[in-house]
């Protein structure tokens, strides 16, 4: 198939090409919040008792994204030949609540098999560009299968009015050295700007989660671009997420059905019940509402009653399903609720957590490439040029571990203290412990003006650490380097 040559083509490609994805992103989507449709339940059964009782919907799909989520916190960029971190890259971050962005577009990429990171020029402060997140149900982007590198993006989204009824309808094309946007008329996509930035790349970044090189079920093209498009971590997780709310449904109506005491009447007919309004009721009502008929028995009409079922059974169930998506999902066992009687030690919880600290971090080397592209045009819309220098960046995240502030601190500080010398420098040692780069600044600023103060406290200071005193020939900066 020969590629498009016209920007209308393009967006004709790209539109049908995300149009096939979209059921499926959506369905992801939707076990994550938990809006799925029941599966598994007979429609007969949903038909009698959805009046009175809605599906139970257990949120596992949405705790397995979460607990990778909240370990995946970027810090900063740094390049290895720097020992403080790009200033002017966090800046740029910051201005445009990246924070805050890069959480919703880690959940999208985690629950949808990507997202993405848009960058574009900023009119108004052209040494800040535009960064944005962007979820895989607004965009998409075609990928060259021979040098792996994006040829085109397309964002569509649609702002609606509620009360006129009426939605506006908008799309950006992005290309290698231009983008466009368009707003849809009467005769289709009309061009209304475009910006002639000549990056020679594209200026959208893929956050893929779980990429292949390829995949099984498709061949070719297809098959690489389905592979590379990513897999959600859903996807082993759904089916036993459906058998779950299916059972845990099941129990809600075996407890309006058969938790409680069931009674019923000998000789007594179908017939003979009604309900207030003189309605006959059905076999499945009269069954919902307690009775029981047994009609003919030769005597005169007498009641009794069954005792109320247990619902052992469902529990147990339930719980064997959490047992199989703890091991798929690599979380520790509290994360779903089990406990025992002997709370488990720091050191078991640690061990608990290794395999999804391990998986988190994964995610940290494969996402930190695509953070890393995006500073990269950051600093080629700041400066004019590629930067090679920024081919080494590097980037900073937050231990993906739980480690409590006393053992960070006790880990950190015993580092630092090492004799002869220490192994670590000072600053470095403030940076494990977990202090932002403004907190590091500001105590570089009072280390300074305390040496200034007193010269020889700090002498005093560096003799008591074994070491040479700071500040004198042979010794350690205030830092912890070697001068």
């Amino acid at each position: 198939m020969a590629l498009p040559q016209s920007d209308e083509e393009w967006i004709h490609y790209l539109s049908i090409q995300h149009d096939a994805e979209m059921p499926e992103l959506e369905r992801l989507n939707s076990h994550y919040e938990g809006t799925q449709p029941l599966t598994y339940m007979h429609p007969e059964v949903l038909r009698e008792v959805e009046d009175r009782i809605q599906p139970v919907v257990i949120a596992w799909p949405q705790l397995v994204v979460d607990a990778l989520e909240e370990r995946l916190d970027v810090e900063g960029f740094r390049l290895p030949d720097e020992e403080r971190q790009d200033d002017d890259l966090w800046r740029v971050w910051q201005a445009n609540e990246m924070d805050e962005q890069s959480q919703l577009g880690a959940v999208d990429s985690l629950v949808m098999r990507r997202s993405y990171v848009s960058v574009g020029t900023n009119e108004d402060d052209p040494d800040t560009p535009l960064l944005a997140a962007e979820s895989p149900l607004e965009m998409y982007v075609d990928v060259d299968p021979r040098t792996r590198r994006g040829r085109a993006a397309l964002r569509r989204v649609t702002d609606e009015d509620t009360y006129a009824r009426i939605g506006e309808r908008h799309a950006t094309l992005v290309r290698p050295d231009y983008t466009v946007w368009y707003e849809y008329g009467k005769h289709g996509w009309n061009e209304v700007d475009r910006d002639n930035h000549r990056l020679g790349e594209l200026s959208v970044v893929s956050l893929v989660n779980r990429a292949r090189l390829s995949s099984p079920r498709a061949r070719g093209n297809v098959a690489q671009r389905q592979a590379r498009n990513g897999q959600s971590e859903l996807a082993p997780i759904i089916p036993l997420s459906d058998a779950a709310n299916k059972i845990a449904t099941d129990m809600m109506v075996a407890a309006e059905g058969v938790a409680l005491p069931l009674r019923g009447f000998f000789n007594v007919n179908p017939d003979d019940l009604q309900d207030a309004e003189g309605n006959q009721l059905t076999a499945v009502q009269a069954l919902l509402k307690k009775f029981l008929t047994v009609p003919d028995s030769g005597e005169g009409a007498r009641e009794f009653e069954f005792a109320g079922a247990n619902l052992g059974g469902f529990h147990e169930s339930i719980d064997a399903l959490a047992k199989r998506v703890a091991s798929l999902a690599g979380l520790p066992p509290t994360y779903l609720g089990f406990t025992t009687s002997n709370p488990a030690s720091a050191d078991a919880m640690r061990s608990a957590e290794s395999r999804l600290v391990k998986r988190a971090e994964r995610k940290q080397r494969a996402w930190g490439g695509a953070y890393e592209r995006m500073c990269r045009i950051v600093r080629r819309l700041q400066t004019g040029e590629w930067d090679p220098r920024m081919r080494q960046l590097e980037t900073v995240w937050r231990d993906a571990s739980t480690p409590t502030v006393a053992q960070k601190a006790d880990a950190a500080v015993k580092m630092y203290t090492t004799k002869p010398d220490p192994i670590v420098p000072l600053r470095q040692t403030r940076e494990t412990i977990g202090m932002t780069a403004a907190q590091i600044r500001r105590a570089e600023r009072d280390d300074e003006r305390r040496r200034q103060q007193d010269p020889l406290g700090a002498i005093a200071r560096g003799m008591s650490d074994g070491g040479v005193p700071a500040g004198v020939p042979g010794g350690q900066d205030g830092d912890g380097d070697d001068s």
